[in-house]
């Protein structure tokens, strides 16, 4: 948290809210600016037709960004509220986002609003500074820049799969086995040969906070995923994948890993094929 200290009056740092509304009100990291990211308000994603959780359009989200006082030459950090790994999904979500949108200065508070809460004095009062209400820097211009190869379609992925890329899917096997099924997606079942390396094992204790490197490579080792291989990430709705995806392309350096945005929820509502591999 040193860091974050540090860097409350830095000029060119934006911390940014991803809690709810509520939550930032009523104390926040001083000058953190909020951002609503799920729920009926969400400035992130949007429903097309029957596939939900897709990212906005580039224009919209830099004109949010432009609203809320971030611009291109902001170092952004993304708060989350930090008490589970789906939770940490926010952060890494709007991460892939903003570098889709061509913006590199990023990072996440690990552990998020939970880990900066944690530290107390002997009374239990929290040692970091805290801040309530709305923060307001005034408008900034954000240009986004789409790197478009990041953003694939259910089409794309079935041609990158048939040349042999590796689907990885990271949501809970109950769901990759097709026992469970999402209200987002059409049918239960996952795609053809995919690998399953859930979410929930990349944070400790499935909770705000990553794993060492170390000990995330030993998970990939026992998932079968490689640390070097072209790999595509899924989920339902493209939100846990992010996680996989930021451990994969951020924390292990594979730059060859990329999310699919719409996952099963697009995969199933354009006819393509699932594996389920338990039937009843």
């Amino acid at each position: 948290m040193a860091w974050v200290t540090e860097n409350l009056d830095s000029e060119d740092v934006v911390f940014v809210d991803l809690r709810s509304g509520g939550a930032y009100l009523d104390g926040h990291i001083p000058g953190a600016v909020h951002t609503q990211y799920g729920g009926p308000k969400d400035q992130w994603r949007m429903k097309v037709g029957q596939v939900r959780g897709l990212v906005r359009e580039p224009e919209q989200i830099a004109a949010h960004l432009g609203r809320i006082g971030v611009s291109n030459d902001d170092h952004i950090v993304l708060i989350p509220g930090g008490t589970s790994s789906s939770d940490m999904g926010a952060a890494t979500r709007v991460y892939w986002t903003l570098s889709y949108l061509g913006h590199d200065e990023l990072s996440i508070l690990d552990g998020g609003m939970a880990a900066y809460l944690k530290e107390l004095d002997d009374k239990k009062i929290p040692l970091n500074p805290l801040q309530k209400g709305k923060v307001d820097r005034g408008s900034a211009s954000f240009v986004a820049k789409p790197r478009e190869h990041m953003l694939l379609t259910a089409d794309d992925v079935e041609i990158m799969v048939a040349t042999g890329v590796v689907p990885v899917d990271n949501r809970t096997r109950d769901f990759h086995l097709g026992i469970t099924k999402s209200g987002a997606a059409k049918t239960a079942g996952t795609i053809p040969n995919s690998v399953n390396l859930p979410h929930s094992w990349l944070t400790v204790d499935a909770k705000g906070s990553f794993r060492e490197s170390d000990a995330l490579a030993a998970l990939y080792a026992a998932a079968g995923v490689s640390l070097t291989d072209p790999q595509i990430n899924f989920c339902n709705t493209g939100h846990l994948a992010s996680i996989g995806w930021f451990v994969s392309h951020e924390l292990l350096n594979n730059k060859n890993a990329l999310l699919f945005d719409g996952s099963m929820a697009e995969w199933t509502h354009t006819g393509h094929i699932t594996d389920q591999k338990v039937t009843f």
